[in-house]
């Protein structure tokens, strides 16, 4: 059944495209409360311009040429206290990934280890919210023509479409020695019309994590003048 949902879904992905878009893995959402920021005071935080974080803080003086390592802390739930054991459970899948992809992107560039040291930066993440697909209603509003119609409208009110999935993060670098708040951001994202999202209804969460991974190595690369960056 989950199969034939896919192939209803990816039938109707080229028609969905070309209407509103999104029929990929995630997409950046038009909006996020700035307030559920808790690695950092949100008043630091400014609206991101085009290709950055909804809201992010650069440190005017913070010179990352000068930092050749990286301590990657465990991955916070910030909600944690709130879900239950199910969901408890999707977010831990969640913020285990989500460390695993930073670490592959970022050893790439930089030590990885585990005590400051001179020339070392310390990442946090935090998944602040996520929500996982809804399979029955991502195909009803991708190929039943009243559906579609009603994907569009919310997608043109909300930026987000119909039964897919979403999540919300925080990122903190400091200078790993001092504590020096080096850069931060919020951002959400959520999730296209991608067929993988009716078979894996955190998909679209976990590309997003994917997605930030490769944007933090890409986002450091440009901070230190690098020629070669890979933008995700």
């Amino acid at each position: 059944m989950k199969q034939l949902m896919s192939m209803c879904v990816a039938l109707s992905c080229i028609a969905t495209g070309l209407l509103i878009g999104g029929c990929g893995a995630s997409y950046q959402a038009r909006s996020v409360d700035v307030q559920t920021a808790t690695l950092f005071n949100p008043s630091i935080l400014q609206k991101g311009g085009e290709d950055q974080a909804l809201y992010r803080y650069v440190n005017p003086d913070a010179k990352i040429k000068q930092y050749d390592k990286v301590i990657i802390d465990p991955v916070i739930i910030v909600k944690e206290a709130q879900l239950d054991a199910d969901e408890l459970g999707n977010y831990q899948k969640l913020a285990t990934n989500a460390f695993v992809y930073l670490t592959d992107e970022l050893k790439q560039d930089y030590q990885i280890v585990d005590s400051p040291a001179q020339g070392t930066m310390r990442i946090q993440l935090a998944i602040v919210d996520a929500d996982s697909s809804k399979p029955g209603r991502n195909v009803l509003s991708s190929v039943m023509p009243i559906g579609i119609g009603v994907n569009a409208v919310k997608y043109a009110a909300t930026g987000k479409q119909s039964g897919v999935g979403e999540i919300t993060a925080e990122f903190k670098v400091t200078d790993a020695m001092s504590g020096a708040l080096l850069g931060a951001a919020l951002d959400k994202r959520v999730g296209g019309k991608s067929p993988k999202g009716i078979t894996d209804t955190w998909y679209n969460a976990d590309e997003a994590l994917k997605y930030w991974a490769k944007k933090a190595r890409y986002v450091m690369c440009t901070e230190r003048g690098g020629t070669d960056c890979v933008k995700p």
